[in-house]
């Protein structure tokens, strides 16, 4: 068995979960951190910019405008900058990510003063119990070694009445639709990512790990076991991503 072989075999067993994909996870993300952002707008044709406009005004910072927020897998900064630019936000992002290089691809892209990049673990936050004021993560829950554990572990750093809002990529329900984004998913993007990034497998682990990841109602269910309300969900561009917000309970 070749190495391609190995690394293929290896994306695919992390695709499933457990210990072996916080390792892979940590390890490609780092490994991909420069061509990133390219990769991310190429590969998405720039809806993605449009998907997170959309998941950041479900977050409804606008309640708390001098507010501390999460953006948790926050990968290079994409979104915490976003939020930090809307008119009318005054407050301050966490941008946590457990691959550092992720991070450091992202410096520059916000004032320190309004967001801060936080080497740390989405199961092992840093903060504080009922400490901030919101939290969002796009494209980065399904990378979560135990999904449960990671939502009840946002929950626990949420006050009172704060949303969790989660964009992630989904399986569209149209087949028409399915099977052109199939075809896309598993065999052109992971021939133009594996060129760009020059990572053999990192965009093969990508179609894997969302056909590993619970479909939206499955994901709502998920959140409200761990102790979320008024959970719902929104289909994106024919559902090739979705955007999902829940609350925690108010006191």
């Amino acid at each position: 068995m070749t190495s391609t072989d190995l690394d293929a075999v290896e994306a695919r067993a992390a695709a499933e979960g457990g210990a072996v994909k916080r390792a892979y996870v940590r390890r490609i993300f780092s490994e991909i951190a420069p061509s990133y952002d390219l990769l991310n707008h190429l590969l998405s044709f720039n809806i993605d910019k449009r998907w997170r406009t959309k998941a950041i005004r479900e977050l409804e910072w606008t309640r708390a405008p001098d507010g501390t927020y999460l953006d948790l897998c926050a990968g290079t900064l994409d979104v915490g900058t976003q939020l930090t630019r809307e008119r009318g936000f005054r407050g301050f992002v966490l941008g946590t990510d457990f691959a550092l290089p992720m991070l450091q691809a992202g410096e520059g892209k916000a004032p320190r003063t309004r967001l801060t990049p936080v080497n740390g673990d989405a199961l092992e936050l840093p903060y504080r119990d009922r400490s901030l004021d919101g939290a969002i993560v796009a494209f980065g829950i399904r990378n979560l070694a135990d999904l449960p554990a990671g939502l009840r572990e946002v929950r626990r750093v949420l006050k009172p009445g704060a949303r969790f809002v989660i964009l992630e990529f989904s399986t569209p329900r149209s087949g028409v639709v399915r099977g052109g984004y199939h075809a896309y998913f598993h065999h052109v993007l992971p021939w133009i990512g594996g060129i760009i990034s020059g990572h053999k497998t990192a965009y093969t682990y990508l179609p894997q790990s969302v056909a590993n990841f619970p479909v939206q109602e499955e994901l709502s269910r998920k959140m409200r076991d761990a102790g979320y309300v008024d959970v719902r969900y929104r289909d994106l561009t024919f559902g090739v991503a979705a955007v999902h917000v829940g609350t925690v309970p108010s006191e």
